[in-house]
């Protein structure tokens, strides 16, 4: 690349309500890596939930880190050992990311077992896209079309997170099923479109109106509002009202809230097959576990995905002229404002998906 940048701005996350932007040094390059110039990057509720210190996912106790992981850039400059990626591809990446050595790792077990795992966005070791550039290698970088938008871009892994939850982790829906998405959020709303694309009955969850509305733009055949359901027993009765008697077969649990989480043990019909997608590490979550028993409940957790980024990519190729993921985009801030991005992105009544922005 020419006039290669010794320095770029770079936001870092200290602590609790600590996040500030700095000057960071770009080294030299590994024959793996690759320089990305970023162009765009989502800020996810799991970065909000780190910044108010309410999730153990964001390590700045191991020190300072730059947060960031649904981005999109352009390789600004590629190493010497690089072949799938070219200088000017537009790119985006895996967020955990596995050594592919460890014994975890040549068992064939997930990324999140990997015994060396790397996070990007959540650990100084693993710098994220909350910055002007990155460094990432190789190995968890993805080429995405040329044109396709930024807005694309940075939902790539989102959908990936929810496309794995739904069909990578054994939910596998079809049209005889009814699926019910806890949480209508990005997350939720990346889960009905996969949903969708089964023929199955979706149903979105939410307490939130104007998430509720935009599912039912997003794949969600029904949406209900759990608040209205405030008897014992209620809403598990409504959603066996809307499937016939059975309950859902499917639910994928998207919010990561603590009354989410409690509430599928509640509404998921006998023998369902759920997902548990909304991250809530570091919190206790008093759930009737017992339900699991007597309901034959198949729970499948979901953390980090192993080589489905090119599967999603294709995925999201076949359906984006379908669904407009640029509404899905509510608030736009230059990197400079990030500041009143966080604010933002903290008032989930409003806030959809927040997407920061730099200069090219």
């Amino acid at each position: 690349m020419n006039n290669r940048p010794n320095t770029c701005k770079a936001a870092f996350m200290h602590g609790p309500f600590d996040l500030r932007i700095e000057d960071l040094e770009l080294p030299p390059l590994k024959p793996n890596q690759i320089l990305i110039k970023l162009k765009a990057c989502g800020i996810c509720k799991s970065d909000v939930e780190c910044f108010e210190g309410e999730s153990a996912e964001g390590r700045y106790d191991l020190g300072p880190y730059t947060p960031g992981h649904e981005w999109v850039g352009t390789a600004a400059e590629i190493g010497s050992g690089v072949s799938s990626v070219k200088v000017g591809d537009k790119v985006v990446g895996d967020c955990v990311l596995p050594c592919h050595e460890c014994a975890n790792c040549k068992d064939g077990k997930m990324s999140s077992a990997c015994l060396n795992m790397r996070e990007v966005g959540f650990r100084p070791d693993s710098p994220g896209g909350f910055g002007e550039y990155m460094i990432l290698e190789e190995a968890y970088t993805h080429v995405i079309p040329d044109d396709w938008s930024d807005e694309i871009g940075i939902f790539v892994e989102n959908f990936n997170v929810a496309y794995w939850g739904v069909w990578g982790n054994g939910c596998d829906p079809d049209a005889s099923d009814d699926v019910a998405i806890i949480g209508g959020g990005p997350i939720g709303c990346s889960a009905a479109m996969v949903a969708a694309t089964s023929g199955a009955t979706v149903i979105v969850i939410d307490p939130v109106e104007s998430r509720r509305e935009n599912a039912m733009k997003y794949g969600a055949t029904l949406a209900v509002d759990p608040s209205q359901f405030k008897e014992p027993g209620a809403l598990e009765a409504e959603l066996k009202r809307l499937t016939g008697g059975r309950g859902p077969s499917v639910v994928i649990e998207c919010s990561g809230n603590d009354i989410g989480i409690a509430s599928l043990f509640d509404i998921a019909g006998h023998s369902a097959r759920v997902g548990v997608v909304g991250h809530s590490i570091g919190r206790k979550v008093p759930v009737e576990i017992g339900k699991t028993i007597w309901k034959t409940l198949h729970i499948s957790g979901s953390g980090g995905t192993t080589n489905w980024f090119p599967r999603t990519i294709r995925f999201m190729s076949k359906i984006k002229d379908k669904y407009d993921f640029k509404g899905l985009v509510s608030h736009y801030y230059k990197f400079e404002d990030l500041d009143e991005a966080m604010k933002m992105a903290q008032n989930q009544e409003i806030a959809r998906k927040v997407m920061l922005t730099f200069e090219d």
